[in-house]
């Protein structure tokens, strides 16, 4: 399976948080599984790592070569991805979900047939086939 890991999985993964499940960890671990990182998780940890450093312990440069170290596998932004985000589906009755980069991350993974692996309760509004929630 194909998994693009939402950016805080991502973190928690490389820093072995105790917040990763247990399924995520799996998810991640299983040798039948490709983990993809995103630019777009690139860009959320570089300026959120300037808002707050003390929440994203990595700067951008760092969390890169951690992913490729990982052996994540990265993922460019296209026109695609970007033309996908029209296409999401939210239910009448989700909570508002207001994250650019969460919208950009989940359509890159359903415009390539990927999961997008999330801990984002909020992101379970999204009516699509592609989400794992962990």
């Amino acid at each position: 399976m194909k998994l693009l890991l939402d950016t805080h999985i991502a973190v928690w993964a490389l820093n072995d948080d105790p917040s990763l499940s247990a399924k995520a960890r799996n998810l991640i671990l299983d040798p039948d599984n490709t983990i993809y990182y995103s630019a777009v998780s690139v860009w959320e940890v570089l300026l959120k790592h300037a808002r707050h450093p003390e929440n994203i312990p990595f700067t951008e440069a760092d969390f890169s070569k951690a992913c490729h170290e990982a052996g994540f596998v990265p993922l460019s932004l296209t026109d695609k991805h970007i033309l996908t985000v029209s296409t999401l589906f939210r239910t009448s009755d989700a909570k508002a979900h207001n994250d650019p980069f969460d919208r950009l991350l989940l359509s890159q993974a359903k415009a390539e047939n990927m999961s997008f692996l999330t801990h984002d309760e909020l992101i379970a509004g999204y009516a699509e086939k592609c989400i794992i929630l962990v």
